[in-house]
């Protein structure tokens, strides 16, 4: 079962390990006999499918989350180990492409123009006068 990240990235099965053990989730009975929860760990720093490039932003982006340089997750959600085995390569998945996603170009700095400053201000000056007339008058 290859994972297909991107149309230009599909981790091969052989790069998968799967290990399996008793949830705690929803069952009831079921669970005690079960092994429904699932651990999918991909080893970044090891993979044969990244370029140099991509595996230093994985590297780097997922650097909280990666243990030994793999990655791990856990998905116990659902009954069926079937659907958890889904679940964890849809959760991988997601992961591994949002950390791939180019960072966004910094914000430059700009400075309001002229009329919008002055449109500002005559806002502010209009709040003002509104307010003031709604004032109790004064005894004088």
């Amino acid at each position: 079962m290859d994972l297909e990240v991107s149309p230009g990235l599909t981790i091969p099965a052989a790069e998968l390990q799967w290990r399996f053990s008793r949830s705690s989730g929803p069952g009831g009975q079921h669970v005690n006999t079960t092994d429904s929860r699932v651990q999918l760990t991909w080893s970044v720093a090891e993979s044969a499918v990244l370029t140099d490039e991509q595996r230093d932003r994985l590297l780097e982006r997922l650097g909280a989350r990666l243990v030994g340089g793999a990655i791990t997750v856990t998905v116990s959600r659902e009954r069926s180990q079937l659907r958890n085995r889904e679940l964890a390569l849809e959760a991988l998945a997601t992961r591994i492409r949002s950390a791939l996603t180019p960072s966004a170009p910094t914000r430059r700095p700009t400075r309001p123009t002229r009329g919008s400053a002055r449109r500002h201000l005559a806002a502010k000056q209009q709040r003002s006068a509104t307010k003031q007339q709604r004032r109790r008058p004064s005894d004088d």
